[in-house]
């Protein structure tokens, strides 16, 4: 007995240093059990990054957080998710910033339509000082925010005709997000906005209860919207980040170390995850035109007179928040205005 201690104790030393070795001490680690639910399928490029992060903290952990994906909306849309991460009953997620501007006015800069040029753009201003200026309210409403992943550009898709010029989204009823700035836009670009969550869309799609809807391709892939949508035209109105939040309850109980995980975990998910959102962009497009879609760019002249023509929806929003702020988000919009 004795030469078996000899030897598993060193053996049982050497594991728990291995373990401890990313944090330089003893770890403070917990056993823990988490919900992260997302609205999109798990292949999806919010899945796949949801996934990464799940693996990525279990692997940190030696296996002692035990996170489960609840893919598909199964447990609501991203606006009751939002809630019950407030009262501590969902503990992470993965949204649209814009799902929160109801509750954290600010974050609607991001939304303000047309103005990332590209994702080298976007990513540097969104991985920033600014980024992190805007994750700074979150805590006092109950959200702690790890960073920035990617879902893409929305674009316009319907059932009844390609959208080459302004005048062609004219009362198209299309579904949007519930957030006040997506229905002002579309409603100036001459739309019917209606308003819904996201996991009632493909029914209201299918029973022409809507023409239309605005995702990046992506979304309309790996939802099947091309079973109930015929044109796709991408005029890229917004870019939608998307955030991994985590309840600021479970936050909280959280140590120093697990904390140090989560981030970790977060910049790893995220690079991977932008990677593969933006591979699989070109091939949702691929798979849209396969299952019948007529996908169309839209010409610089007339991106042009929709940026324009909602310029008013813009200034409305600008003019709620602190100024200091928009000038703020203006300045890095033209200090990263050359990346490629």
């Amino acid at each position: 007995m004795q030469s078996l201690k000899k030897i598993f104790t060193p053996i049982a030393l050497a594991t728990a240093l291995v373990f401890a070795a990313g944090l330089g001490h003893a770890a403070d680690i917990k056993e823990r059990t988490a919900k992260f639910p997302i609205v999109n399928a798990i292949d999806h490029p919010q899945g796949l990054g949801a996934q990464r992060f799940v693996d990525v903290v279990d692997k940190k952990s030696g296996g002692k957080i035990k996170i489960k994906i609840f893919p598909n909306g199964t447990l609501g849309g991203e606006q009751q998710v939002a809630a019950a991460m407030q009262g501590g009953t969902v503990e992470i997620s993965m949204m649209s910033p814009a799902q929160i501007v109801g509750t954290i006015k600010e974050f609607v800069v991001l939304d303000f339509p047309f103005s990332f040029a590209n994702v080298a753009q976007a990513d540097a201003v969104l991985d920033g000082p600014f980024g992190q200026k805007l994750m700074d309210y979150m805590p006092a409403k109950g959200w702690v925010g790890l960073g920035f992943m990617e879902q893409g550009y929305r674009s316009i898709s319907n059932s009844k005709r390609p959208i080459n010029k302004l005048e062609d989204i004219k009362g198209l009823k299309i579904r949007t997000i519930l957030n006040p700035l997506y229905v002002d836009m579309l409603n100036t670009l001459g739309a019917n906005a209606v308003p819904m969550p996201f996991p009632e869309l493909y029914t209201a799609l299918e029973m022409k209860t809507v023409d239309g809807q605005e995702n990046p391709e992506t979304s309309v892939d790996s939802s099947k919207f091309y079973e109930v949508q015929k044109y796709f035209s991408a005029d890229r109105h917004i870019y939608n980040p998307q955030m991994m939040m985590v309840s600021k309850k479970f936050w909280d109980t959280l140590s120093a170390d697990e904390k140090k995980i989560f981030n970790e975990a977060m910049v790893e998910a995220r690079d991977v995850q932008r990677k593969a959102a933006r591979e699989m962009t070109a091939k949702s497009r691929k798979v849209l035109i396969d299952h019948g879609m007529l996908l169309n760019e839209i010409a610089p002249a007339e991106l042009a007179r929709m940026k324009d023509a909602v310029k008013p929806v813009t200034e409305k929003y600008a003019a709620q928040l602190d100024p200091a702020l928009v000038k703020a988000f203006y300045a890095e919009l033209e200090k990263t205005k050359n990346l490629k």
